[in-house]
């Protein structure tokens, strides 16, 4: 039997702001400077995501130097965004990060989460899984897992009162080229972000009934 919902409470009211109120900003006040104190409370919060395995192949590569923003302009197809945001956050995969795995696992001993002897088993399954994986199966992976964190950090953005937009638009190649990125790293998006010179343009979604399903989908 369906149960009714009681009522929102202020937390739902304001997360659900959040969620409604994050918009693709794509001009922003050149005069907003995020300081990295707090791009770093920002990312620390995104980083809760969720990833396979918990093994977090996220990393982030933070340009707000305004010569290098210069730099990745061209590189952004002249999106201007890229120049006034107070920062572009690169998000990466780590296309090794089963690397990390004994220190996550051995943290997660150290925090009490979970026993040593279980820890351990985890790791050596995860590491023979990796190794016998395709390298096309661990891109998958990571650009998943990069997109959950990248949403979060959108959200993050927001509930702190600044603007983001997520980038597609731009020459993976000549950027990791240009900023020295090696190939371990896959690049999954760049992420602007500052303080919105006017707001983002509002848009529709489709109608729920035409997305979402319930035990099987419709006939074609």
């Amino acid at each position: 039997m369906s149960v009714s919902q009681p009522s929102q409470t202020m937390e739902q009211q304001l997360f659900f702001d959040v969620i409604r109120e994050r918009r693709s900003v794509r001009g922003y006040d050149p005069e907003v400077k995020i300081s990295r104190e707090e791009l770093t409370e920002i990312l620390q919060q995104a980083t809760l995501a969720p990833s396979a395995a918990n093994l977090q192949p996220w990393r982030f590569l933070v340009i707000d130097s305004p010569e290098l923003k210069q730099k990745l302009l061209p590189i952004a197809f002249n999106q201007q965004q890229v120049v006034e945001a107070s920062a572009v956050i690169a998000v990466l995969g780590d296309l090794q990060n089963i690397r990390m795995a004994e220190k996550i696992y051995g943290q997660t001993v150290d925090a009490g989460f979970m026993p040593a002897d279980t820890a351990k088993s985890f790791v050596e399954r995860y590491t023979g899984m990796y190794s016998s994986m395709p390298p096309e199966a661990i891109r998958q992976i990571v650009y998943t897992d990069g997109g959950l964190v990248s949403m979060q950090l959108m959200l993050v953005a927001r509930a702190k009162g600044y603007d983001t937009v997520p980038m597609a638009g731009y020459d993976k190649q000549k950027f990791t080229e240009a900023f020295g990125i090696s190939d371990r790293y896959a690049p999954v998006m760049l992420i602007a972000i500052g303080k919105a010179a006017k707001p983002g343009h509002p848009t529709v979604r489709l109608p729920i009934e035409d997305i979402a399903f319930f035990n099987e989908m419709p006939n074609e």
